[in-house]
C-alpha cells in the first residue's frame, strides 16, 4: 500500500514537513515538523506546527510517529509539542547518541543531560520496521551529512532527509561534526538502488526566485540531474566537490538554537533559577575566522 502526502513548506528555514497516512480517519507519521523561532528576539511559536495538526484533525487521523530524519541544524524541531498534542512517538536514527555526546561537549550542557537517546521514544537502526496503520515502513540508515540521518521508505514514497536536494542544488553539506563525504556518497547510492518508481520527499528546497519550492523528485531525475552525484559521478569526484563547496559555506543561521532543541527532541533546555530558559552560544567554535 503507498501512502497519501501532504506538505508544508517553510519559507523561514526552506523546509518541507510532512504527514503521511492510509486513508482520511486512519493513521498517520509527521515528518521533520518545524518550531517557528525568532532569532532576534529568541521567542518561539507553534504557526507551522499548528497547521500541520489542522490537518490532521480535518482528515481525522490517529498520528502514531512523529519521525526525525535527523537533529537537523536550520530548524528547531515541534516534535515535543505535536506529542504532547497527539500522543505520538518520537523517533530518529540511532546515531542521535553521537550527536548528542559531540554537541552536549560544544554546548556545555547540564551533568544530567543523557546522551544515551533516551529523550526519543524509539531509536531506529538500519533495516528496523513499523508500521503506520496499514503503511509498511523501513528505516535505511543514510549517514553522512550527520551520523543520525535516516530515510524512511513508506510504501513507495523515501523521505529523505537532507541526504539529497533538487536536482540543480545537489547534496547535502558534510563539514558538521560527524561528517562524511564518502559516507553520503554510499547512503546517495544507496538509495539509487531503490525501485525506480520511488518517490523522493526533500526535506528542503532552496528555489531561485522563477520557481516554488518542490517538495518531490524521482530517481530518473536524481541519477541524470543532479549537480553532485548525477550522470554516473564517482566517489573521488563527489568527494572533491562537496568538500570545496562546503569550504566556502557559512555556518546554517539556526545551528546553535536548533541543535540545543533538537537534541532534546523539541524539548526546551530546562528552566535556570529565575525560571527562564536560556540557550548558550560557545564562541568562536564554528565557520572560519571573523
Amino acid at each position: 500500500m503507498n501512502p497519501q502526502v501532504q506538505n508544508f513548506y517553510d519559507p523561514a528555514t526552506f523546509t518541507f514537513t510532512y504527514v503521511v497516512y492510509d486513508h482520511d480517519g486512519g493513521h498517520a507519521a509527521i515528518v521533520d515538523p518545524v518550531l517557528d523561532y525568532d532569532p532576534a528576539s529568541a521567542r518561539t511559536s507553534t504557526a507551522a506546527a499548528d497547521r500541520v495538526l489542522a490537518f490532521v484533525r480535518e482528515h481525522s487521523l490517529i498520528v502514531d510517529w512523529i519521525l526525525e530524519t535527523h537533529a537537523h541544524a536550520d530548524h528547531l524541531t515541534s516534535a515535543a509539542y505535536l506529542k504532547r498534542e497527539t500522543g505520538a512517538k518520537v523517533a530518529i536514527g540511532r546515531g542521535i547518541t553521537q550527536v548528542q555526546e559531540r554537541f552536549k561537549a560544544l554546548f556545555g550542557l547540564e551533568p544530567e543531560f543523557a546522551t544515551d537517546g533516551r529523550q526519543f521514544d524509539r531509536l531506529f537502526a538500519d533495516g528496523d520496521t513499523f508500521a503506520i496503520g496499514e503503511l509498511q515502513t523501513r528505516a535505511i540508515a543514510t549517514p553522512g551529512h550527520t551520523d543520525d540521518s535516516l530515510t524512511y521508505l513508506v510504501g513507495d514514497a523515501a523521505f529523505v532527509g537532507d541526504t539529497v536536494f533538487a536536482p540543480e542544488t545537489g547534496t547535502a553539506r558534510v563539514d558538521f561534526p560527524g561528517g562524511d563525504a564518502r559516507k553520503l556518497y554510499r547512503s546517495i547510492r544507496t538509495l539509487f538502488d531503490l525501485p525506480a518508481d520511488t518517490r523522493l520527499f526533500l526535506c528542503h528546497d532552496y528555489p531561485p526566485a522563477e520557481r516554488e519550492a518542490h517538495p518531490q523528485s524521482s530517481l530518473d531525475e536524481q541519477k541524470q540531474r543532479n549537480v553532485h552525484v548525477g550522470g554516473g559521478a564517482d566517489e573521488e569526484t563527489f568527494v572533491k566537490i562537496r568538500t570545496e563547496r562546503d569550504a566556502r559555506l557559512a555556518a546554517p543561521k539556526l545551528i546553535l538554537p536548533a541543535l540545543q532543541v533538537n537534541i532534546r527532541a523539541g524539548e526546551l533546555p530546562p528552566t535556570d533559577a529565575n525560571g527562564i530558559r536560556y540557550l548558550r552560544l560557545p564562541l568562536n567554535q564554528l565557520g572560519g575566522e571573523a
